[in-house]
């Protein structure tokens, strides 16, 4: 499966690692949901390939906050992972922020879970944005929907 973020914030972007900022909840979520036996660090990234996970965003571009990103941006990348997409062929691509996917993929009704449509063959998730500063899905919230993804895969 494939997670897709929205961008790198500015301590990733600094790192190179993904949801690396110290209050993002994106590991706590993955391990609370059992995609991990153990909490793993954002410097830990690369072990979940040997899980048959990837991660990467819809845009490269590394900002301080994600609404400083165009409409054009979010088209753009959204167009970029398609052709990504159908080179892996990931079972699913679970994208981490609604506001970010329904602007990217022209979806603006879409809500967290499943979606209708599919990437190439691949089934969409969305999935609540685990920010710190993404404040109206507290951890167990989160925790929550990463367990129906996780149910959801064979």
């Amino acid at each position: 499966m494939l997670f897709v973020g929205i961008n790198p914030g500015l301590y990733s972007g600094a790192t190179g690692h993904h949801f690396a900022r110290p209050g993002n909840r994106f590991w706590k979520a993955l391990h609370g949901a059992a995609f991990t036996e153990h909490l793993l660090s954002p410097f830990e990234d690369r072990e979940l390939l040997d899980r048959g996970i990837g991660i990467t965003n819809l845009v490269a571009r590394t900002t301080a906050r994600a609404d400083e990103l165009t409409a054009d941006e979010l088209r753009e990348g959204a167009r970029r992972l398609e052709r990504k997409v159908g080179r892996h062929r990931p079972a699913v691509v679970a994208f981490v922020g609604v506001t970010a996917y329904r602007t990217a993929f022209g979806r603006p009704r879409a809500r967290i879970g499943l979606q209708d449509e599919t990437i190439a063959g691949s089934r969409i998730w969305v999935l609540p944005n685990p920010s710190g500063r993404a404040a109206a899905y507290q951890l167990p919230q989160l925790v929550e929907a990463f367990s129906e993804l996780r149910a959801s895969l064979p």
